[in-house]
C-alpha cells in the first residue's frame, strides 16, 4: 500500500511564559536573574506514525495530550524541533475556524484566497465556485465581509472550500462541534463520501461516538506520546477507561 502520511520521531517543545507579580519580578532581578520566568512544555515526544492511503484515523487523547499539535505538524502549520513529517498528495482540511480567511474581504474573495492557499488554480475555483457557495448555504452573504460572519458561517464556507479542493489527505480538528445539527450531518456525510472515495482522513475530536462512526483506526496520545494505535473501537474503549 501507499503511505499517505509518514511521521518519524518528531519532537516539539513550547516555551510557556509564567505570569509574575511585580514583587516576584523585582526579586528575580536583584538575584541576578537566577531562575526562570518561563518553562518548557514538551508537546510531542518522539512520535512515530504511518497512515496508509485511504485510511480513516482518529487522533484521541485528553486536553494537552498533543493530538492537535500532531495534526498541525501533518498539515504543515507547525515544524517539528526534530524528526520529519512527509505527506503524499494534496492536503486540505480544517484546523481552525476561518484559518486562511481575511476579515476585511468578502466571502467571495475569501473563496478565491483560501482556495489558492489550498492549492487550487483560479480556473478550478471558477469551475467549483457555485458548488462551494451552494454547499455552504450562504448565497445571500457571499459578498459580505467575513468579519460580519458568525462562527457557523465561517465553518460552512471554510469546510466547503476545503472539501472542494479534492484533497488526497483531509484533516479535521474538532471543527464539527461548531454549527447547527443539519450542517454537522451534511459535513459528516461529505467526510464519509471522501472516505468511500479512498481519500485519507485524519480527525481530532472528543466526540467518541462520532469518530467511531467515521474512522477505522484510533491513535491514543498521552502527554505527547503514542500510548495505543489500533482499531477504533479499542482506542475508544481505552479513552473511556474500559
Amino acid at each position: 500500500m501507499t503511505i499517505a502520511i509518514e511521521v518519524k520521531s518528531i519532537d516539539k517543545q513550547f516555551v510557556l511564559r509564567r505570569s509574575r507579580s511585580i514583587k516576584e519580578v523585582f526579586v528575580w532581578l536583584i538575584k541576578g536573574r537566577k531562575g526562570e520566568l518561563s518553562e518548557k512544555f514538551h508537546a510531542l515526544k518522539g512520535v512515530d506514525l504511518e497512515v496508509q492511503q485511504g485510511e480513516t484515523v482518529a487522533l484521541l487523547g485528553f486536553n494537552g495530550s498533543g493530538k492537535s499539535t500532531l495534526l498541525k505538524h501533518i498539515s504543515g502549520v507547525m515544524i517539528p524541533d526534530s524528526g520529519t513529517v512527509r505527506t503524499r498528495g494534496r492536503v486540505a482540511g480544517l484546523i481552525e475556524v476561518g484559518a486562511g480567511f481575511h476579515h476585511d474581504l468578502s466571502g467571495r474573495d475569501n473563496v478565491y484566497l483560501n482556495g489558492a492557499i489550498l492549492g487550487m488554480t483560479e480556473e478550478q475555483i471558477n469551475e467549483r465556485f457555485q458548488s462551494i457557495v451552494d454547499f455552504a448555504e450562504i448565497g445571500q452573504f457571499i459578498d459580505t465581509e467575513v468579519k460580519f460572519y458568525s462562527s457557523g458561517m465561517y465553518l460552512r464556507l471554510a469546510f466547503s472550500v476545503a472539501v472542494h479542493t479534492d484533497p488526497e489527505v483531509f484533516l479535521v480538528d474538532e471543527i464539527l462541534a461548531v454549527g447547527d445539527e443539519p450542517f454537522q450531518k451534511k459535513c459528516i456525510a461529505k467526510i464519509q463520501e471522501l472516505a468511500s472515495d479512498g481519500k485519507t482522513l485524519v480527525v481530532v475530536s472528543h466526540d467518541l461516538d462520532l469518530v467511531s462512526r467515521i474512522c477505522d483506526r484510533g491513535v491514543l496520545l498521552d502527554h505527547g506520546e503514542v500510548r495505543f494505535d489500533g482499531p477504533i473501537h479499542e482506542a475508544v474503549a481505552k479513552m473511556r477507561g474500559q
